[in-house]
Parts: structure tokens; C-alpha cells; sequence
């Protein structure tokens, strides 16, 4: 019997039967389905015929289920929502008005384009799952070539292969030094990197971009390389570093701009002259095909990185 109902049943026997049984009349139904009743009749009787069994008692007053009708129309009706629901999913995805979207950033790109970024599809396409790493950009370019991310805002290791690759070039990040708002430095009007060589120093690992320029900025001054340094990666970390007066840390603009707008014990040092770092890249694969949720999003990402 299973076999044979789900060979010989259509959608259009289970639209019928869950119409009669909600309306209770067949004329009704069959209007509602755009059929005359003579071939709502015939279909209803080629049910019945398939399942070995009437569906509904026929009264002067109506139509009544049977115990058979009443099984199977719940489950008719739970069918049709379902395909109802997924005719809706399925226009949400082309639309780009929901899906999932894997992206990956660097920590300044993070606050300065993804969060924006996000807040702008949560009032446009609410119903995207959006879900976002933070990481250096050898190991977010490892994630985009391995298909874990749609699209990576960082900068384009010397190991990438470039052909593969599709940019669009955002501008570069100016590092700010922050420090305990009680740090001596905190309130002059200009320092230079001569006055921090003796203040310890909490930095990414070597290589990282942010230290790189950091270092060259001693070396172009002609200063020697702070002794004292703490390796971290970790936000969390740097900030309980930071509750230490004398402790100073590099980061972008846009993170130092974040961390002082939300917490008072924080400062920006004023350095002079400016340092800045190579400027990152919103990147996909070339010949990727993105899902309209990640289309959407790398435009709206595209128009922020243009905008600057």
C-alpha cells in the first residue's frame, strides 16, 4: 500500500482532499482549485481507488472524513505547508534575502566593513546567517582557497595565487598606540615612538602587519626596538595587559576608535608622525560561484570598501 500511494498519489489528489476536508464541500473545493466539479469527482474517485478505501462519507449537508480521510488529509495538509514553506525559503535564497555567508577578516576590517557590513543586511535581509572569523590574513587566504569562506577581508600573502584571486582594494589602516588612560604619555600634546622604546609593549606575533610597521616606524626614526614585549593575538588579553599604567599596545584606527568610545580607562597616545600599514583587500575566487546571500553581501561590503 505504501509503495502504491506514493507511486500514484500527486500533489494534486493531496491539494483536493485537504480542501474538501477544510471547506467540506466538493463544489467549493473544486472551485477554490480552478477545476470543475465533474473533475474534482474524478479525481477524488481515482483516490480513493489508489488507497483501496472511501475518504469521505457524502452527507445532503456536506462532506464528512473517514477515519482514512482524516489520516491522510493531516498529512496532505502537512505537505503542502512544507512545499508552501519551501517555495518561500527557495525565493528568499534567489533573492539573496537569506542563506548562510562565511566571511573572514582581518581585526580592522572586522570593525571598520563587517559590522557595518552586517548591520545593514539585518535591516534589509533579516533572514541571512551570517558568521564571521577573525584572523591573520595567511590563515584567512588558507580558509577562502579551502572554501570555508565566500569572501576574506585582509591582505593578499606573497604565497597567494594571484591569478585565482578577484579585489577589491580598501584603503589603508592608520595604527593608533593605546594605552591605560593613566599613563604618563596619555596627556601630551605629541609623543613620539623615541618615548615609547621603555614602555612595555603588548604586540601580535612577528610578522604580523601591524608590528611590521610598528618596527619600521622605530627604524625609520632611528630608535631601537622595544626589549620589553608580550606576544598576543588576543583582544581579551591585550585589554586586561592594558590595565597596567606604562603597558602600550599598536592597533587600527577603527579598533582603537571601538575600545576608547566603551571604555573610559582606555587612551589613544598622541604619536606623531602617523603610522600606517599596507592597505587590505575584499577577496574572492575568481571563478567561484557565490550563493545570492554571499552576492549580496560582498556587494554591500564592495560599496563600503569604495566609499572608504
Amino acid at each position: 500500500m505504501a509503495g502504491l500511494l506514493e507511486t500514484r498519489l500527486s500533489l494534486k489528489h493531496l491539494r483536493l482532499i485537504a480542501s474538501i476536508a477544510e471547506l467540506r464541500q466538493i463544489s467549493l473545493a473544486a472551485a477554490g482549485l480552478a477545476i470543475t466539479q465533474p473533475a474534482a469527482s474524478r479525481m477524488l474517485a481515482e483516490a480513493e481507488a489508489h488507497i483501496g478505501a472511501p475518504l469521505f462519507d457524502r452527507h445532503p449537508k456536506g462532506m464528512a472524513l473517514t477515519p482514512i480521510g482524516e489520516s491522510l488529509a493531516r498529512r496532505a495538509r502537512n505537505i503542502l505547508d512544507e512545499l508552501s514553506d519551501a517555495t518561500t525559503e527557495v525565493s528568499r535564497l534567489r533573492l539573496g534575502q537569506g542563506g548562510i555567508v562565511r566571511i573572514g577578516a582581518v581585526t580592522g576590517a572586522a570593525v571598520g566593513y563587517v559590522a557595518p557590513a552586517i548591520h545593514h543586511l539585518r535591516t534589509t535581509a533579516p533572514d541571512i546567517e551570517v558568521h564571521i572569523d577573525v584572523a591573520s590574513s595567511d590563515a584567512l587566504m588558507t580558509g577562502l582557497l579551502a572554501l570555508r569562506y565566500d569572501m576574506v577581508l585582509g591582505r593578499v600573502p606573497s604565497t597567494a595565487p594571484i591569478a585565482a584571486l578577484s579585489l577589491h582594494r580598501a584603503r589603508g589602516e592608520q595604527v593608533r598606540i593605546l594605552s591605560h588612560a593613566t599613563h604618563p604619555l596619555a596627556g601630551q600634546d605629541s609623543i613620539g615612538l623615541a618615548d615609547l622604546v621603555t614602555q612595555d609593549w603588548v604586540m601580535p606575533g612577528t610578522g604580523a602587519p601591524i608590528r611590521r610597521a610598528v618596527e619600521e616606524g622605530f627604524a625609520a626614526q632611528g630608535c631601537p626596538l622595544p626589549r620589553s614585549i608580550t606576544n598576543t593575538a588576543s583582544l581579551v588579553m591585550v585589554l586586561a595587559l592594558l590595565q597596567t599604567p606604562g603597558t602600550v599596545t599598536p592597533v587600527s584606527h577603527e579598533v582603537a576608535t571601538l575600545l576608547t568610545a566603551g571604555h573610559q580607562g582606555l587612551a589613544i597616545l598622541p604619536l606623531h608622525p602617523a603610522i600606517h600599514v599596507a592597505p587590505y583587500s575584499l577577496i574572492i575566487l575568481r571563478d567561484r560561484r557565490l550563493s545570492p546571500a554571499a552576492t549580496r553581501c560582498h556587494q554591500v561590503l564592495a560599496d563600503l570598501v569604495a566609499m572608504g
